[in-house]
């Protein structure tokens, strides 16, 4: 570039003296050096007559014309004193070759569409440098910081050059950490598990998330946003979003800066209409939260919706809900406004960027079809439907107006990886060492289903799974799937027998709301008591054998939680029951029940009430078998060992669990300075009891029906491997025979 410029200069000084200030009468022109270019094209670009006098800002204006064009490498004007120009031209080469060296990570084609120097075009360095920093530009929106692109030319014969573009990609730039600021509610660690964006740990090898992208940073506001907008703070805002290079040059640092606002209860609840004879009076059964609630942004989504779709029931198509709010002494009065609304008809749905999805995964997503009325608040909700899919890392929907009556809608989605691989080695008080891993993939070749495969192998278990699920069966919104499993696990010290469990299960589950939902089951398996001690009971002896299973059973969930994995605040309902019988040797009835309450109070203290119970019986003449009945201890009940209470024969000191088993309990969840490693303290009271099991002579067992209760302190960390629960029991309700135990350390999650 600076060769061009000084030959510029120079060119200009010389012409400039040549020509001298005086006009110059222009006779004829006279090209040389040119090969491709006709001598006709200069002339046009000059814009100079012949037979005319010539000004010398003209002649400069010819100049600077005559090297805009990016044709010549370098010119040279002179006159004669006949009245001749001469222009003296050195041709740009014509590119032949064009080649992109050391690029691994983004193939030719996206780097072809994004370059403006086409082979058989002519070579323009300026232009050449402008690619080289596309390029660069496409490599940092792949999260490459680091990369350098070098232009350089191989020259050729005729005036042709091949142009090799030469990439040092370098290492992609990671997220270090991720910090908030003006959060009070809610700690770092809770926020970090709401955004897409994720801190650098070795266990996110195969995945992108812990890669910086300025696009994902935008929609992490956005998820901060609906976060807090869902929990009561209506006025929340993300006042500053800023990735600031860390000091290695080559990751990022994201900081956000939050105003959470103040927390907002439900107020007045009103429905208004500008529509003539159109009765609200009935229209408030379709509200979704009630007066007293906290505030909730994605309830009054689904209230328009709701509205929305009952007024278009009753003919009422082209409508607008609009929701207003009025603020006042932390309360958030909500009206909702019936306008009319424009007269417009959905005609294309247009999908791009979904390479590997399928258009009917995203399709059935949507709550509009060609031919529908245009609704807004239905877009909305089918944004939100694409999101939750999880496969795509953006979601744009727009509209594009075809004429007064139609218009089109746009969806661009933008893919990400969704398959995901774990491997994990610990340590639990209950297994011993063990080692996990397992494989997902969520998107399975585009189609939208769910496939996986898990081990894990302990000192006193193993147990390995297949699982399908298609997300919709049969072309409804019925999940249908379907498990393969193998079991075996060791029982000697409790009751002195292994067992083994091999089967089948298929799965049907569907949605009455988007909190109530119902799963029906199908199980068929093989259970073996096996490797029995000479020494065990004459009860586990005589269990000793293979059954087989065939079961149906059914499950009821009603789950209010704020979050699954970290809950805040709600509740979570089950009901469950099981039928054996239809085939198989095993006969018995079953039914569970779990309720859970989560309330948090300032600073992080979380309270935890629970309550479980469950009841089994045989018939037919069937007795419940050992690996079929309740046991309590462990996890379910602090303090004592895991089958530590209840029936326990008296010569051999073997648990035999109980046919029926109600245990509960509270606990507070409280911040112990070390949030930002997601280790948390907590305190709690158990107390269960377990009912006696079938076919035992109470001469020969030790059996109590008395509760048993337990306080305690521990220790919750969401660590790399997953939730590990760390807890010291000291029973307060207890029997003499009871089996206890005052450390516990349990992998895993559980509610």
């Amino acid at each position: 570039m600076k060769k061009h410029y000084i030959a510029l200069s120079i060119s200009l000084m010389f012409f400039a003296c040549g020509a001298n200030a005086a006009d110059f009468y222009l006779r004829s022109v006279e090209t040389k050096g040119l090969q491709r270019v006709e001598k006709e094209t200069v002339m046009a670009y000059l814009g100079l007559k012949t037979g005319q006098n010539v000004s010398q800002s003209q002649l400069d204006d010819a100049f600077k014309n005559l090297y805009a064009t990016g044709l010549f490498s370098d010119i040279q004007m002179d006159t004669s004193n006949d009245g001749t120009l001469i222009v003296n031209c050195k041709e740009n080469p014509l590119i032949g070759k064009r080649v992109f060296d050391g690029n691994k990570k983004l193939d030719d084609k996206i780097l072809e569409s994004e370059v403006m120097s086409k082979p058989n075009s002519i070579y323009n360095q300026a232009k050449v440098q402008q690619d080289a920093q596309r390029i660069i530009e496409v490599y940092k929106k792949a999260g490459r910081y680091s990369v350098k692109v070098d232009p350089k030319i191989i020259e050729r014969k005729e005036n042709r050059v091949d142009l090799v573009f030469e990439i040092d990609e370098g290492s992609e730039a990671k997220i270090d950490k991720i910090n908030f600021f003006g959060n009070k509610h809610y700690s770092g660690p809770d926020l970090k598990d709401e955004i897409m964006s994720k801190e650098t740990r070795w266990y996110r090898l195969f995945g992108s998330s812990d890669k910086y992208d300025a696009e994902k940073m935008n929609y992490d506001k956005e998820m901060l946003r609906r976060f807090y907008n869902e929990r009561g703070y209506a006025d929340f805002e993300v006042t500053s979003a800023v990735a600031e290079l860390a000091p290695n040059g080559k990751s990022f640092i994201l900081n956000f800066t939050v105003d959470e606002g103040p927390r907002y209860k439900i107020g007045d609840i009103e429905i208004t209409s500008a529509i003539k004879d159109l009765s609200t009076e009935k229209l408030y059964k379709e509200v979704t939260f009630k007066k007293g609630k906290w505030y909730n942004s994605k309830l009054i989504e689904e209230t328009v919706t709701n509205i929305t779709e009952e007024l278009g029931k009753k003919g009422f198509v082209f409508v607008d809900v609009v929701p207003s709010f009025n603020r006042h002494d932390g309360v958030i009065d909500v009206t909702f406004n019936i306008q009319e609304g424009e007269r417009i008809f959905v005609n294309r749905i247009n999908i791009t960027g979904n390479t590997r999805t399928l258009d009917e995964v995203i399709r059935r997503e949507f709550r509009l079809d060609e031919g529908d009325a245009f609704n807004v608040s239905k877009i909305k909700d089918s944004r939100r439907n694409i999101e939750n899919l999880n496969y795509f890392s953006k979601v744009d929907i727009n509209s594009v107006p075809v004429d007064n009556s139609k218009a089109d809608i746009d969806i661009d989605v933008t893919e990400k990886s969704t398959g995901y691989f774990n491997v994990g080695l610990g340590y639990s008080t209950t297994n011993g060492a063990l080692v996990q891993a397992g494989i997902t993939e969520t998107n399975f070749m585009g189609k939208g289903q769910e496939i996986s495969l898990d081990a894990s192998v302990s000192q006193r278990t193993k147990d390995y799974s297949f699982s399908f699920t298609e997300p919709y069966f049969l072309g409804r919104r019925l999940s249908a799937g379907f498990d393969i499993f193998y079991s075996d696990e060791d029982y000697q010290d409790e009751s002195s027998y292994d067992t083994s469990s091999i089967g089948a299960r298929g799965r049907l589950g569907w949605n009455y709301t988007d909190d109530f939902y119902q799963t029906l089951r199908y199980t068929l398996r093989e259970d073996e008591i096996k490797s029995v001690k000479d020494s065990a009971s004459e009860y586990v002896k005589k269990e000793k054998g293979k059954t087989t299973g065939s079961i149906i059973g059914q499950t009821l969930y009603y789950d209010k939680r704020d979050s699954a994995l970290r809950t805040k605040e709600g509740y979570f309902l089950s009901f469950g029951n099981d039928i054996a019988g239809l085939g198989g040797n095993e006969k018995f009835f079953k039914f569970d029940v779990k309720a859970v309450q989560f309330y948090t109070i300032a600073d992080y203290w979380t309270f935890k009430f629970h309550a479980n119970g469950g009841y089994i019986v045989g018939y037919g003449g069937k007795d419940v078998r050992l690996s079929n009945r309740y046991y309590l201890g462990g996890s379910s009940l602090r303090g004592f060992e895991f089958g530590g209470i209840g029936a326990r024969d008296k010569k051999t000191d073997d648990a035999l669990g109980g046919n029926w088993s109600l245990y509960g309990g509270t606990e507070l969840a409280f911040p112990i300075g070390l949030d930002e490693a997601g280790i948390r303290g907590r305190t709690f009271f158990d107390i269960g009891a377990l009912g006696k099991p079938d076919g035992i002579n109470k001469k020969d067992v030790y059996y109590s029906s008395k509760p048993r209760a337990s306080v305690g302190f521990g220790f919750e960390w969401y660590s790399p491997m997953g939730k590990i629960d760390i807890d010291f029991g000291f029973p307060v309700m207890k029997e003499d025979y009871d089996e206890r135990e005052v450390f516990r350390l349990n992998f895993g999650t559980s509610l």
